[in-house]
This record gives structure tokens, sequence and C-alpha cells, in this order.
């Protein structure tokens, strides 16, 4: 068990990218994270250089119940998670085919990540979050609005994240159940979109969890926000 004032948060997917990023920052103000990542060896060493004792690492798949509970479990030891960002995400085939072309089995494990498994990770951590004054993040895209051709498998998987969680925080207006668009990213994942293309201009993770900080101390009610828009000058 951490000590009593540390902060517990869980961040899924943070071997990489904006989950990372964000453990990394969440440590660096004073958090215990506890993250995973399917990749163990991945996660041993993207976490490696963090602060002794400032994180737990639990390697395996979110789709699995059992490593959901293992999360859990985590959280609960270290005194209970008052924060869940949900970040771990499936973009799908790639490169990313017409829906008229998409192969089934793909889009069910893209949802499988990007819904189900956000959703039966919150059902297990409610009790500790409504404990701890809780906040659930769900990161979520611009590819939820907007109907780009060939998105047809991680856009909707988004939208109905978002929409998941819109009805997850008017269930529970005790909490701030909020989605987060993060925007582009030089990421693996958006690589993965634009197989070949040059996608170095976008913005590196790190610049884009201020942002996300941001919204987590803001005070904002419940729903969905942009990282583009959550300047200095948010609500305190």
């Amino acid at each position: 068990m951490t000590d009593s004032t540390t902060p517990i948060a869980i961040v899924t997917g943070g071997s990489r990218g904006l989950g990372l990023a964000t453990v990394t920052e969440l440590v660096r103000t004073g958090w215990h994270v506890v993250t995973d990542a399917r990749d163990a060896d991945r996660l041993t060493s993207a976490t490696a250089a963090l602060p002794p004792g400032s994180v737990t690492a639990v390697a395996g798949d979110i789709t699995d119940p059992a490593h959901r509970q293992s999360l859990a479990a985590a959280a609960e030891r270290a005194g209970g998670a008052s924060l869940v960002i949900h970040n771990a995400s499936e973009l799908g085939t790639s490169p990313m085919p017409s829906l008229a072309d998409y192969p089934l089995d793909a889009v069910e494990r893209v949802y499988a990540v990007n819904v189900f498994a956000p959703l039966a990770l919150t059902q297990l951590l409610l009790p500790q979050l409504r404990a701890h004054d809780g906040r659930i993040v769900a990161i979520s895209s611009d590819a939820a609005v907007e109907p780009y051709p060939c998105w047809g498998g991680y856009g909707p998987s988004k939208a109905a994240l978002d929409h998941l969680f819109a009805i997850l925080g008017a269930e529970h207006p005790e909490l701030r159940v909020y989605a987060f668009d993060p925007g582009d990213m030089n990421t693996a994942m958006h690589q993965a979109a634009f197989p070949g293309e040059d996608i170095s201009d976008r913005a590196d993770p790190a610049s884009v969890v201020p942002a996300l900080l941001r919204l987590l101390s803001s005070g904002l009610p419940s729903g969905r926000y942009r990282g583009a828009d959550l300047t200095e000058a948010a609500p305190a």
C-alpha cells in the first residue's frame, strides 16, 4: 500500500505514446500509477526510468477479464483508484480498408479493446472511484465525430466509447466522466493509420498531456472535451 496521501491512477496502454507520457507526468506530479501493456518487455523498459515505487506495471491484454481483475486489485492494494484513464486502443487493420472490405473479426477486436474493455474495467473500479471522488477519462478521437473514409472500424468504436461514457456520467453525477480528444499525435498508431507517410509534423504526445491534466483539475462537468480547447484560461 502506498502512503495514504498519494492518489492512485490507472492508465491503460502505458508503454508508449500518450499513455507513457501521461504516466510520466502523473508520477512527476505525485501520483502512483498502475499501468499495463500487452508487451511485457516494452512495459518494463518504458517504466524503468520512473522513480522506484511510483508505478505498478501489470503486463497483459485489456480484453482479458483476469487481467482487468489484476489491474483493479493492484489499485485496491495501493489504496484505491481515484482516476482511470482508458488510453489503450486498437486501430484495426492497417492499411485501413473501406467498410465493404473490412474483416469482421478485425472489427470485433477493435470494439473489444476500444469499447467493451473500458466498460468492463470501469465496472470493476466503480466502488473505488466512488470512494475517492473519482474521475474517469476515455481517450477519444476526431474520428469519433467525423466520417473519414476507411476509418469505419476505429471511428465508430470511439463514437460508441464517447456515448457510453456520456451515459455513465449521467448515471453517476457524483463522478467526473470525460471523453478527451487529444488531436493528431506522432504515435505508432497514427503512423499505422497512414503507413509510409511522414507524420513528423504531428504533436509529440508529451505536449498534449498538460491539456489532459488541466481537464482533470478544472472542475468542468462531465462531457467531451478537445485538448485544443483546454487553454490556460480553462476554469479552475
